[in-house]
């Protein structure tokens, strides 16, 4: 695919992208935006045009991902003719009949937040995206095989060899970029690798047509819940267990992926390493799962699957003019699917790096808080994941740390991104108190959810409609406000202090089935002296399994004393 009408010139680059799949592509679009007379070359391992539904996980993408996409990169008209909308994330939970949906705790949402995300086919996508690069002069050549790497000490151009159509040919770069992906290349020259405790395994497969969710039931009550729409599938939708989820996932192109994802204590590799043993899991595991897949060995169009899949990195970014983007950084837990929000939180960064490197501008200082800022992130939302998967079953727990995660996610980390202060220095120092408390907060509430599982009673089955709870759809619909600093730091402020009110409220139904001493440290009162924030769920968390049937509308209970 190597654009033979623009032959390389002998000067070195301004920036050389190791790697043309998501993150490499996108890269190279946001530095083309940014510096448009940037020569910038891409050297991809896979020959283009790829087929559609790629062998690649990372189909799902949440708000921060979704939004680099459409409006910083400007793909909406892609994704809008050529991609499906995301109904957002469905859990159905492990507490119900597992051969009948409809008997199952639910929590999702029938209508789409106002900051959209999509379903993303990922092979449409790149092809899309390599033609877009070649389209702004980016130089793109695939089938490449990168053979070795020199980084040059600070001022010296780096070297990169590869091999192509039979030939080993040399680069030079001012800046070597890795999107290697799991190769981690630069990662792997300079010995960054760095181990992480969340220890699961995932295998995927995708079939090359739909798989009908809304089937699986014919119940006319289950059907009204989603508001007759039959758009269930639409979801990134989990099926929920003790130490695993099974994901289905839409793709435009026709293909439904399915995948395992499992705590490899309870549910070790080897049980789900090959396609015949995923479907043995899935018969004893998901039942209704499994019958929804079996016979369609002539549809299968592939199986990969990752051992031990979270891992991160010491370094990601180098004023001596590297970096790592994508897999060749870290990667945390596909649960929330983060990996296109750390693509573009990642990307931003090194676009910035780049752009004020090329106008001769001291980049060390940003250098380091940059990689500063990133981990913080990382560590942060990895708390979402370590030691959480024997909860995945409990619908009571998930499905208040559920809603916590999408708030602490749309305060913190996608409220920087989406009003472009993610590289705003002085932002972060006027915040750094506040983010600090915040960060605390929510790996003291991960301590109390993993604590509470082991206490917590079941609940009857109920339908959760996140969309539903006003606060959580005010802080989806403000990430899309207009905001100058001043106000960006007022927001901020306010949804920091309504994260330590849902701490709250989350820890007064905890005291329900904990001693006071499991809530130490989430003592910010409701201020009211109701749950004003979760009050229309909280009668269906209180429930018990044998409780009456009851009107478990809006309601407003006192809480349980502040703690």
């Amino acid at each position: 695919m190597d654009d033979a009408a623009a032959p390389p010139s002998t000067a070195p680059l301004d920036v050389l992208i190791l790697g043309g799949g998501l993150a490499g592509l996108t890269l190279a679009l946001q530095l083309r935006m940014r510096r448009p007379e940037a020569t910038i070359t891409i050297l991809e391992k896979k020959r283009h045009p790829v087929s559609e539904a790629a062998h690649k996980v990372g189909e799902s993408s949440v708000e921060i991902g979704a939004h680099y996409f459409t409006d910083v990169l400007g793909e909406l008209e892609h994704f809008e003719q050529c991609q499906l909308p995301k109904l957002g994330l469905r859990y159905f939970f492990g507490d119900g009949d597992l051969t009948d949906l409809a008997s199952r705790t639910e929590l999702g949402g029938n209508v789409f937040f106002p900051s959209r995300s999509w379903q993303i086919d990922r092979g449409r996508f790149e092809n899309h995206l390599a033609r877009r690069c070649l389209e702004r002069s980016i130089r793109f050549i695939d089938a490449a095989t990168v053979r070795g790497i020199e980084l040059a000490p600070r001022g010296s151009p780096h070297r990169v060899t590869y091999a192509a159509e039979g030939d080993t040919r040399t680069l030079s770069a001012r800046w070597v970029v890795d999107a290697s992906g799991r190769a981690g290349l630069i990662k792997r020259k300079r010995g960054l690798a760095k181990a992480v405790g969340h220890k699961a395994n995932a295998v995927w497969w995708r079939y090359d047509r739909r798989i009908a969710i809304d089937d699986w039931s014919q119940d006319p009550a289950w059907a009204a819940q989603g508001n007759n729409q039959r758009s269930r599938w639409l979801s990134t939708v989990h099926l929920m267990g003790k130490g695993y989820w099974v994901w289905f996932i839409p793709l435009a192109s026709g293909s439904h992926s399915v995948g395992i994802v499992a705590d490899e204590g309870m549910h070790p590799f080897s049980t789900i390493s090959s396609y015949d043993k995923a479907l043995a899991w899935l018969r004893v595991h998901e039942p209704q799962a499994a019958s929804a897949c079996e016979g369609r060995e002539e549809q299968l169009q592939d199986f990969l699957g990752l051992k031990d899949y979270s891992y991160s990195s010491t370094q990601v970014y180098s004023d001596e003019r590297w970096a790592c983007t994508g897999e060749a950084g870290a990667f945390l837990d596909p649960f929330y699917s983060p990996g296109s929000d750390f693509i573009a939180m990642g990307n931003t960064f090194i676009t910035d790096l780049i752009d004020r490197d090329l106008r001769d501008e001291s980049i060390s200082t940003r250098t380091a808080f940059y990689n500063t800022i990133y981990f913080t992130f990382f560590e942060n939302h990895l708390s979402l994941y370590e030691g959480q998967m024997p909860l995945f079953d409990n619908a009571k727990v998930m499905a208040l740390k559920i809603i916590w995660d999408f708030a602490y996610y749309w305060t913190v980390p996608a409220a920087f991104f989406f009003h472009g202060r993610q590289t705003d220095l002085m932002s972060f120092a006027r915040a750094k108190d506040a983010l600090d408390r915040s960060g605390l907060l929510n790996r003291r509430i991960q301590r109390l959810f993993r604590d509470w599982h082991a206490r917590a009673p079941r609940i009857r089955r109920t339908f959760i409609d996140i969309p539903g709870l006003a606060f959580m759809y005010d802080l989806n619909r403000g990430l899309k406000d207009p905001l100058d600093e001043p106000q960006f730091m007022a927001r901020l402020a306010a949804n920091l202090q309504l994260l330590s009110v849902l701490a709250g409220e989350i820890a007064a139904l905890a005291a329900d089935d904990l001693p006071a001493a499991g809530l130490e440290g989430l003592s910010e009162p409701a201020g009211d002296g109701q749950f004003r924030l979760l009050g229309s769920i909280v009668a269906q968390l209180r429930a018990r399994p044998d409780a009456a049937s009851a009107d478990v509308g809006a309601v407003a209970v006192p809480v349980r004393g502040a703690r």
